[in-house]
């Protein structure tokens, strides 16, 4: 039997909590981008840095219906589940994944960078500090999401302020010296030729500015009801008007060849200019804070993703573990240990990552607006609070299509690297998804070692056999308001082909007064024959369908609410899929 699904409740995150630890990551962008779009689109790189937040308010709507809809923590897995087949949920998963173990050790490396700038750790080289930050947020994630969020919400504050400094003191320098320095930075070659090719390589690399985007949306059911909708336009304001603005200050105030000399430092250097040293350092420090807080961004995250694929049985039931603070500590463990691997086996030069960041990145961002698109088809009658139209989730679709071309073409062997960490990834997921084929065939070699190795081919039997039976032992359910053949048959078909069972309940709810169609009773029999390998089962009740009956059934049967399976709702249901406590949409 499966672990039971943990009954922890956990206090739920704010607006300010929430909007802090996914606000981290991507407002952080803005230590970088701002020199690397310079560098790119020249003089132009503000109006690049503009076109990514117009995208980005695309995708505000986009998010917001997708996880409307379905507000469970997953973000483009969640939706891919409940659109289409496990094992494509599977391919966003790892994309996802793979995106913020780059993003932990690319973020706490240059953390520890800015760090040794201001004060070197004596007899500590950056290796071992960058190892020794992702293990503070390990025990600080491990120690549960609220006291997490304290440590975000301080450093979000820090930043921001550390940004209006900045900001406030470029504009005082400007008004002060005039536009002459700007005009100079405009009278320069376009860089690439033309300024629409200057836009478009400056769109590729500023789309790189709102990555920790999709964050939020993987930790959704720790937010309380209403935050997440917030959260996206908290982070879609600070990165619309920081990141442009640092960048046309940069133009105004800096000769765009002395950009390139301190690209890793740029917006220390502007603040040394504008402000002096004390502004300087005040950078510096943010840049540390803030960079670390872009670390624990990627704790959350994947906590929240992982366990939601380890209650869907891709991920091992042991993950579900938890502390006494209700933190899934074999997660937080593994991805610590994933980000060890690469920071020791890169030997801390990251460089090489930055193709698996960026392309996992835009991927999940193209992944959620196919969802979308596929939510609209097939679950268009769910209620969700707000609509993203068709063509702006098209035009989205090829912003980031065009962003992720963009990238791949100016460096082609980022594509080499990101495969080179992307195939095994995928080859351990879809192991997962098919280990009951591998079991069979693990047990077929040791039946054929039987005669020379007979009782280890018996204790391997015996084994295989328990695991196989325990995983397709697991009960599943399919609530029916009396659908049609061909819906009960997508119902087997989706069940044989993405679950590990050859158990399903059928269950019907009848009002008083009411029997059950004989049509139905024939389908079912028809469909019992026609799939020999799922033993069907068909229970009638009386009741009305809702969380507490689903919550006693669950405990009744056993049964964990997300292998309880529904068609899609219409309008008027009374209920948001968030009350169902995971049940999930298959018709």
């Amino acid at each position: 039997m499966p672990t039971p699904l943990p009954t922890h409740h956990a206090k739920k995150l704010n607006q300010l909590e929430a909007t802090a630890i996914c606000g981290n990551d991507i407002s952080s962008s803005c230590l970088y981008v701002s020199a690397l779009v310079i560098s790119l689109a020249g003089q132009y790189a503000w109006i690049s840095l503009v076109i990514v937040a117009g995208l980005l308010y695309l995708f505000r709507k986009i998010y917001g219906e997708v996880v409307g809809a379905l507000p469970l923590n997953g973000g483009a897995y969640n939706v891919l589940l409940n659109t289409t087949s496990k094992s494509n949920a599977a391919l966003a998963a790892c994309l996802t994944i793979l995106s913020y173990m780059a993003t932990a050790v690319i973020s706490a490396t240059d953390a520890m960078h800015y760090l040794y700038l201001l004060a070197p750790i004596p007899g500590m080289p950056v290796l071992l500090a960058t190892a020794g930050l992702l293990l503070f947020f390990l025990l600080l994630t491990s120690a549960g999401m609220s006291e997490s969020a304290i440590v975000a919400v301080v450093i979000f504050l820090a930043h921001l302020t550390s940004l209006v400094l900045l900001v406030g003191s470029g504009a005082w320098f400007v008004w002060q010296h005039g536009l002459v320095q700007l005009h100079l930075n405009y009278a320069q070659p376009v860089v690439g030729g033309s300024i629409a090719m200057a836009l478009f390589l400056g769109f590729s690399a500023a789309m790189l500015g709102i990555s920790g985007f999709e964050s939020s949306a993987n930790f959704v059911e720790e937010q309380a009801p209403g935050v997440f909708l917030k959260t996206l336009r908290n982070m879609w304001v600070v990165v619309s008007f920081f990141n442009p603005v640092i960048a046309l200050l940069a133009v105004a105030v800096l000769p765009l060849a002395t950009v390139g000399e301190h690209q890793e430092t740029l917006l220390s250097y502007l603040g040394q200019l504008t402000g002096g040293p004390w502004l300087a350092k005040v950078i510096s420090v943010d840049a540390v804070t803030v960079l670390s807080g872009a670390v624990l961004t990627s704790f959350v995250g994947v906590s929240g993703l992982m366990k939601r694929m380890a209650l869907d049985r891709i991920w091992p039931q042991s993950f579900l573990k938890e502390n006494r603070r209700g933190a899934n500590y074999l997660i937080l463990l593994i991805f610590f240990a994933l980000c060890l691997s690469i920071l020791f086996i890169t030997k801390g030069e990251l460089s090489t990552l930055a193709g698996v960041y960026t392309i996992s990145f835009l991927s999940v961002m193209a992944f959620f607006a196919i969802g979308n698109f596929l939510l609209k088809i097939k679950r268009g009658k769910l209620p969700r609070p707000v609509y993203a139209g068709v063509f702006s989730v098209f035009l989205a679709l090829v912003g980031v299509l065009v962003g992720l071309y963009g990238n791949v073409s100016k460096n082609p062997v980022h594509l080499v690297v990101f495969l080179q960490y992307f195939l095994p990834a995928v080859l351990i997921i879809y192991a997962m998804l098919e280990r009951i084929a591998l079991l069979n065939l693990i047990l077929a070699g040791a039946t054929s070692f039987y005669e020379g190795f007979r009782r280890l081919a018996i204790s391997s039997q015996v084994t295989i056999r328990r695991l196989v039976r325990e995983l397709n032992e697991q009960e599943f359910v399919f609530f029916t308001k009396g659908d049609n053949v061909a819906n009960l048959n997508k119902v087997m078909t989706y069940v044989e082909e993405n679950e590990f069972t050859n158990r399903l309940k059928i269950v019907m709810l009848l009002p008083e007064g009411e029997i059950v169609p004989e049509g139905l009773l024939n389908d079912l029999h028809v469909l019992d024959r026609a799939y020999p390998n799922l033993h069907l089962e068909f229970v009638t009740m009386p009741g009305t369908f809702g969380p507490e009956l689903i919550e006693r059934l669950s405990q009744e049967w056993k049964i964990p609410k997300n292998f309880m399976f529904i068609g899609s709702p219409g309008n008027k249901f009374p209920y948001q899929i968030s009350e169902l406590g995971g049940v999930r949409l298959i018709i």
